[in-house]
């Protein structure tokens, strides 16, 4: 249990480091590249094919793989604690703006 819980938090944690990298770069890099192009909605498109992969493979990926092992509660533990996790984050970072910022 505590590896299924410590998998789970690495998950989330490094889905959270990827939204923020992702985000960071996208109000900070407002002044690379042309927007008159078609390769910009190309590139935002491609990037959120991207995204959307990475990310269902940190949170859904391992708990896929276990259930598909016959660890059927293993892998619903590990998608229970892993969007738990992952909601403890959004919820924090959530306070951090609406008081802080």
């Amino acid at each position: 249990m505590v590896s299924i819980i410590k998998s789970s938090f690495v998950n989330a944690a490094a889905t959270t480091i990827y939204i923020i990298a992702i985000a960071s770069f996208m109000f900070y890099g407002k002044g690379i590249g042309g927007s008159d192009s078609v390769f910009a909605p190309i590139a935002m498109l491609m990037l959120f094919v991207f995204s959307a992969a990475l990310t269902g493979m940190l949170i859904f990926g391992r708990p896929a793989m276990l259930y598909l092992d016959n660890k059927k509660k293993d892998a619903i533990m590990m998608l229970i604690w892993t969007l738990g996790i992952f909601l403890f984050i959004m919820l924090l970072i959530f306070i951090i703006l609406i008081f802080f910022i």
